[in-house]
């Protein structure tokens, strides 16, 4: 039988070749086997299957070039006819009732069917002349490159991601230089470690949470406490924190001013992560109504100048837009969060470069900065952060009357600490494990950089395993708004001497 088949195979070889001759130059299959027709239908075979490929992938190809190139339409028709053996023949097993002497796969249009001004195999062509005959298009090898530098560039994207954002607010020549005042900061702690309290009860202290706060019912707790142990007045800022900046930002300035004519004392605030970040974004839109009334601003571990993990997730043009990974999230924030996509958007390097060429923080306001490093020891693997406590009422005592409170925790500490490794091992950059450490200087601010290994979490969740010779988060708080105070009392006084000469100089002109 395989003796049988020779002749007939080597007269349809010599036909394929025969044809292939007769097309012009600029066919879409070149023939550079000439001599060898085997490698020369093996070079058809291959052009073919590069077309069933990119007739796979039309969703993501490109724009084609104008109606003057003969290309008019995008995802345009495409018809093909296959050699009599080889792949349409593999494609027509499964059909033992199909004509085997050729093949034609047809690529549905999105719109309107393409139509070529180039040569086509005439319908009155028998079966035995339409063996080697194709339908000439460059199409699909212009859809086939298209598609594989689109790939290309996405995966460039991809494994490039923040690198050339991270510290942008360093590099860019407008924005004012930053001082150190982590030396003046640990003289802070260092004197609440000892009974030494600063912070004047003339001011009312607002804590900014961050993102996702309203799922952590212990975010801020132990400070607000702390503070009021200490007879200060201290308010957690009810706001939406999975919403937009501009919409957390206008809340806060409603907030603020209901809190300072209700007080008449003014506000010092204290932002952590996205909380430092509605903050800032409430005194640069409405700094004209609120400068009476705000004393200051500290930005926690916040990415002011933007965050390399919401970049790299809601980037565009990368490999994840394959998978749909911004609907993912879309729908984990929407549906299930209950928040607003916008919320993470508003943090990456695109959306804050645009806020913050129009909307810098005011030059007289006093700011303070804090960031930390996170660390990635195997002992902060095993910690557990306290996030929340249940109550469990039928295993309480029943001589106390109260339930029984059993803490409900987490281990984010390990989370941190696998995100600061990929940050550092990525991009080469610390950070406390959400944001990086350059990111986090708000340029012309005081900025607060302590040795000691605290991750994003640890803010605002104590641990269970917290060193009780070290600071705790509340007193780190207490010590930054300290810090604020001063630095706000020397801005003061600079201004005031400002003020000064400038009426001196403007007597002695005057005489």
């Amino acid at each position: 039988m395989g003796e049988a088949g020779s002749p007939r195979r080597n007269q349809e070889t010599e036909s394929l070749v025969a044809s292939n001759d007769r097309l012009p130059n600029d066919s879409p299959i070149p023939q550079l086997f000439t001599s060898l027709p085997a490698l020369n239908e093996a070079a058809s075979y291959f052009a073919q299957t590069t077309s069933l490929l990119t007739r796979c992938f039309t969703d993501y190809s490109v724009d084609y070039p104008s109606s003057d190139s003969g290309y008019p339409l995008r995802h345009a028709q495409e018809m093909m006819t296959f050699p009599s053996r080889g792949l349409a023949e593999c494609l027509d097993d499964d059909h033992p009732g199909s004509n085997r002497s050729h093949s034609v796969i047809s690529v549905p249009s999105t719109s309107e069917p393409f139509i070529s001004d180039r040569p086509t195999r005439a319908p009155s062509e028998g079966p035995s002349q339409s063996s080697g005959a194709l339908v000439r298009s460059d199409y699909s090898g212009q859809s086939g490159i298209s598609l594989f530098q689109g790939l290309i560039e996405r995966a460039r994207k991809t494994v490039r991601g923040s690198v050339d954002d991270i510290g942008w607010l360093q590099r860019d020549p407008e924005m004012p230089p930053v001082e150190d005042g982590t030396e003046k900061f640990m003289e802070i702690i260092d004197n609440i470690r000892h009974g030494l309290h600063n912070l004047p009860n003339s001011m009312v202290y607002l804590l900014v949470p961050g993102l996702f706060s309203n799922h952590g019912p212990l975010y801020f707790v132990d400070t607000k406490t702390s503070f009021s142990k200490m007879g200060l007045i201290c308010h957690i800022a009810k706001i939406h924190s999975e919403a937009s900046v501009e919409k957390n930002a206008r809340e806060l300035k409603e907030y603020i001013e209901e809190i300072y004519w209700g007080s008449k004392k003014q506000v010092m605030l204290l932002g952590h992560s996205k909380g430092g970040i509605d903050a800032a974004a409430a005194l640069s839109l409405y700094w004209s109504d609120l400068k009476d009334k705000v004393a200051g601003l500290v930005l926690a571990q916040s990415p002011y100048g933007g965050s390399p993990i919401a970049s790299d997730i809601l980037r565009e043009g990368q490999l994840g837009d394959y998978v749909n990974v911004r609907k993912l999230m879309e729908i984990i924030i929407s549906k299930v969060i209950k928040g607003d996509i916008q919320a993470l958007e508003d943090l990456t390097y695109e959306r804050r470069k645009e806020f913050l060429k129009k909307h810098c923080l005011p030059k007289e306001l006093p700011v303070v900065s804090f960031h930390t490093e996170a660390g990635i020891t195997p002992t902060v693997l095993a910690t557990l952060s306290r996030v929340a406590h249940a109550e469990l009422p039928l295993v309480a005592p029943l001589s106390a009357g109260q339930p029984t409170r059993v803490p409900v925790v987490m281990p984010l500490g390990a989370a941190m600490a696998a995100c600061a490794q990929l940050l550092q091992v990525r991009y080469g950059e610390k950070s406390d494990g959400l944001v990086t450490c350059r990111d986090a200087e708000v340029p012309g601010s005081i900025v607060v950089r302590p040795k000691r290994k605290l991750d994003h979490a640890w803010m605002v969740y104590s641990s269970l395993s917290d060193d009780p010779s070290e600071a705790d988060a509340s007193q780190v708080c207490e010590a930054l708004l300290t810090l604020l105070f001063e630095v706000g009392q020397e801005k003061r006084h600079e201004l005031a001497l400002k003020d000064e000469t400038v009426l001196i100089n403007v007597d002695v002109e005057d005489v």
